[in-house]
């Protein structure tokens, strides 16, 4: 694959190792960086720049690829590796559905998943004169609909403060979601592979604004919450995803407010030799599947 990058020891390997692709323009991202250290002893690691790398028949391929990277062109040189039988770590369609707020809303809601209620506009234009309209809107959160680095991600208490974002924000694409009386925490839901990591944060909608990390051992969480993360990536044919949940309510039941595709799961004890036994693990299966 063009400008293939291989990371790791070449002494090390032996002859029947695997090569796993990163397509990433950061593989020195700490998630990835530290399951390719996980990897370099017995196999190969090579990154894979998604906005200038291209397939042909000289140029080798990996036995599986993690997908690290959401824009249009990782998105369509994982479709190409697939339509060739390699695995991609999520799959390119998966990735782009928790792209589009809006599809993963009904997605979520159709399978029956405590998510937030989501209603999508054209324009933040839009909404602003549906909210003019009406009057106070009490507390609304608006985000962009396509998920991306950078995005909006506001509440919103009056017209005048949704008016604040019309000159930056005015054609861009928005759904809104109630906003959910909460303790001012989301609960980052993190699996690889069924196993969950977790912590809380203060949520950048609190009043304070977005606050530390804080450690948080599964066994904290709420009765039934990590079952809830597994179920998300079986509705969302997921493999490595993050969910954000918030409790709501007297009684903490839970909401989900997002979900991510391969987020970065940082400073999470033993997240990346899960990551590089998943990517082994579906390896194997690729090459023993008739």
């Amino acid at each position: 694959m063009s400008n293939a990058t291989t990371i790791g020891r070449q002494s090390t390997r032996k002859r029947n190792a695997t090569t796993v692709g990163l397509i990433t323009p950061e593989p020195d991202h700490p998630l990835l960086a530290a399951t390719a250290h996980v990897l370099e002893a017995e196999h190969r690691v090579v990154a894979v720049h998604p906005e200038t790398a291209g397939l042909g028949p000289s140029q080798p391929l990996a036995d599986v690829y993690l997908l690290k990277s959401r824009t249009p062109r990782a998105l369509a040189l994982a479709r190409a590796l697939e339509s060739q039988g390699i695995p991609v770590i999520n799959s390119a369609g998966a990735t782009a559905l928790c792209q589009d707020r809006t599809a993963m809303a009904e997605r979520a809601r159709e399978a029956g998943l405590p998510f937030a209620a989501t209603r999508a506009y054209g324009s933040l234009t839009d909404l602003l004169g549906v909210v003019a309209a009406a009057g106070q809107p009490g507390p609304l959160v608006v985000k962009s609909r396509h998920s991306r680095r950078h995005d909006l991600v506001a509440r919103v208490d009056s017209p005048a403060r949704l008016a604040e974002f019309a000159d930056d924000w005015g054609d861009e694409p928005v759904v809104v979601q109630e906003f959910a009386e909460n303790d001012g925490y989301d609960h980052k839901l993190w699996v690889i592979d069924g196993t969950v990591f977790s912590a809380l944060r203060r949520s950048e909608l609190a009043p304070e604004g977005r606050g530390p990390t804080l450690p948080l051992t599964p066994g904290q969480l709420p009765s039934g919450w990590a079952e809830l993360a597994v179920r998300v990536g079986e509705v969302f044919l997921l493999d490595v995803y993050g969910v954000d949940v918030i409790a709501t309510g007297d009684n903490g039941a839970p909401l989900i407010v997002d979900i991510n595709a391969f987020p970065g799961v940082r400073g999470q004890a033993g997240a990346p030799q899960a990551l590089a036994a998943l990517a082994l693990r579906r390896a194997r299966e690729a090459v023993a599947a008739p």
